[in-house]
C-alpha cells in the first residue's frame, strides 16, 4: 500500500492555490499527513522584506488554512516555509528535502500563448518531481 504522510502545497496565494489547499486539507485530515505549506515569490527583481515582509508569513497561510480547514486547522501538523529562486527548481528541491509524498499544486488553467510566454510552474513540477503531483484547477467564476 502506498503511505502518504507529508504534503506539500506550494502557494502563490491565489485562488487556484486555495483550491489545492483545500484538497491537502481533506488528505491531510483523512490520512493524518503533515501538511507543508511553501512560497517561492516568483517576481524577478522582488525585493522580498518589501513586497512580502517575512513576518507576515507566519499570520497570511495560517489565515488561509484556518479558512480552508475551519475549526480543524489548529489540529493540522503544518510547516510553514519561503524559498528565494526559481519556483518551479524550489518546489522540487524542498519536496526532495521533507521526502514529501504527494504535491498538491493549483494552476490557473492557461493556455495558448499565455502558456507559451509565462511557461508552467506545475508544468516544469510535474516533469521532475520524484513523487507524484497532483494538480487542481482554479474553480470557475461563478
Amino acid at each position: 500500500m502506498i503511505a502518504v504522510k507529508r504534503l506539500l502545497v506550494p502557494t502563490d496565494f491565489s485562488e487556484a492555490s486555495d483550491a489545492a489547499l483545500r484538497y491537502a486539507v481533506g488528505f491531510a485530515r483523512g490520512l493524518t499527513a503533515q501538511l507543508y505549506l511553501l512560497h517561492v515569490p516568483g517576481k524577478t527583481g522582488e525585493n522580498l522584506e518589501a513586497d512580502f515582509p517575512i513576518g507576515q508569513f507566519a499570520t497570511t497561510p495560517r489565515g488561509r488554512l484556518e479558512t480552508v480547514a475551519g475549526s480543524d486547522a489548529a489540529q493540522l501538523r503544518t510547516e510553514y516555509a519561503v524559498r528565494i529562486g526559481t519556483p518551479s527548481e524550489e518546489i522540487i528541491r524542498y519536496a526532495g528535502d521533507r521526502d514529501i509524498d504527494l504535491i498538491v499544486m493549483g494552476t490557473h488553467g492557461r493556455s495558448g500563448v499565455a502558456h507559451a510566454l509565462v511557461g508552467s510552474v506545475t508544468e516544469k513540477v510535474i516533469r521532475a518531481a520524484t513523487c507524484p503531483v497532483l494538480v487542481v484547477r482554479r474553480p470557475k467564476a461563478a
